[in-house]
């Protein structure tokens, strides 16, 4: 079977019915767990691999991108087939120029992810554990080093590995309603894919010392004034208050929110003169730019800016 014939049926099993174009340039199909592509990198409106769905947004939300979780019967538990969907997912994201924000939401009501899968978890060989939660580990931190912001949408339950995840984001938005914890000890384990770390970098030390050593969940509300929330809203309303985030971010110049977002977490980890030398780097990869221009232009004819990530 030839390449190109091979790849429409793919496309004919992987993409939506109801799709509004004939044509389809910029295109990502997703076959037997592996990734094609046509032309220049952008999304498809619509695409699903196993129980993660990517989509991304149009019109006036042309940049933003959701990865929706939807493992309803598992309560968005992740397993192998599950992690390779989210890689699949977060890889295509960072080699697409039209990305400028990933939000992360759940299509299961009241949950946004339960952590791993321990029913598959109890079938595996201690070796096999130890390379899935290396992998979840590595695309956490994929996630944390992607080159635009990310925001977990968080609603009803996000413990262990869910609860990691959203920590690899650099922001979380919570339903009043949400239900937040590490409960690793309990089972005889510690939060491996990042917990340990992530948690005690924003919370501080001594109170993530007391959510991992007694796992006990926390609510929306709590969340929120811990800093482990940046917003708690009424239940139902997280992707609403995410997405108007989302849509005063896209706003702003896309190299420039890049280079903030490298600034900020390469800066964290290093010592106060160092991450001043890496600011004045990421400034300097900014004067050239036309949007640096175009930003200058409009504030002096008082008018809305026209980026173009240029």
């Amino acid at each position: 079977m030839g390449t190109l014939t091979a790849l429409t049926r793919s496309l004919g099993h992987r993409c939506v019915k109801n799709s509004k174009s004939n044509n389809l340039p910029n295109l990502y199909i997703y076959s037997n767990g592996h990734q094609y592509q046509t032309h220049r990198t952008l999304i498809l409106e619509s695409l699903s691999y196993e129980s993660v769905r990517l989509r991304r947004l149009s019109d006036s939300d042309s940049g933003i991108v959701e990865v929706n979780l939807d493992r309803p019967a598992a309560k968005n538990s992740i397993g192998k087939e599950m992690l390779r969907g989210l890689r699949n997912a977060f890889e295509t994201i960072e080699s697409d120029e039209s990305a400028q924000v990933v939000l992360i939401c759940s299509s299961v009501p009241k949950v946004f992810c339960a952590g791993a899968d321990l029913k598959e978890r109890k079938t595996m060989t201690p070796s096999e554990v130890q390379n899935f939660v290396n992998s979840l580990r590595s695309t956490f931190s994929f996630i944390e080093a992607l080159h635009v912001p990310t925001i977990a949408v968080i609603e009803g339950v996000a413990l262990g590995g869910g609860l990691e995840m959203a920590l690899s984001c650099d922001l979380r938005i919570c339903g009043e309603d949400a239900v937040l914890g590490l409960p690793e000890t309990g089972l005889a384990i510690i939060p491996g894919a990042g917990g340990t770390q992530r948690l005690p970098r924003l919370v501080g030390k001594s109170l993530a010392k007391e959510l991992i050593f007694t796992g006990r969940k926390i609510g929306g509300r709590e969340a929120m004034p811990m800093g482990l929330a940046n917003y708690s809203v009424p239940a139902g309303e997280a992707h609403s208050k995410a997405l108007e985030i989302a849509r005063e971010i896209i706003q702003k110049g896309p190299v420039a929110i890049r280079m903030a977002k490298k600034a900020i977490n390469e800066g964290l980890e290093i010592d106060l003169p160092s991450a001043l030398e890496l600011e004045e780097e990421c400034y300097e990869q900014i004067l050239n730019t036309k949007d640096r221009l175009e930003g200058l232009a409009a504030f002096a004819e008082k008018r809305k800016p026209r980026y173009r990530g240029e």
